[in-house]
């Protein structure tokens, strides 16, 4: 089983807000997850993001691999 950090859109048209979840990687991108482990929102003026940096240690440790996009924003918020 492939486990994957990756985002979950949310929201409505044309205003997307994102999830951060840790998911089997066979699962649809918006489907069934296995836990939620922060949010995003690109559209506020900072980009908020607010990530549970243990719960991804956790993961990433236990060999989860975070996407492209979700690796950027660990490194913003000084995670990876």
């Amino acid at each position: 089983m492939a486990v994957k950090i990756r985002l979950r859109r949310m929201g409505k048209k044309k205003a997307p807000f994102y999830r951060v979840v840790v998911a089997d990687s066979r699962y649809p991108r918006d489907g069934r997850f296995i836990e939620e482990i922060g949010t995003y929102d690109p559209l506020k003026a900072e980009n908020s993001v607010e990530i549970d940096a243990e719960a991804a240690k956790k993961w990433i440790g236990n060999g989860a691999q975070p996407t492209e996009t979700v690796k950027s924003l660990l490194k913003k918020q000084g995670i990876i």
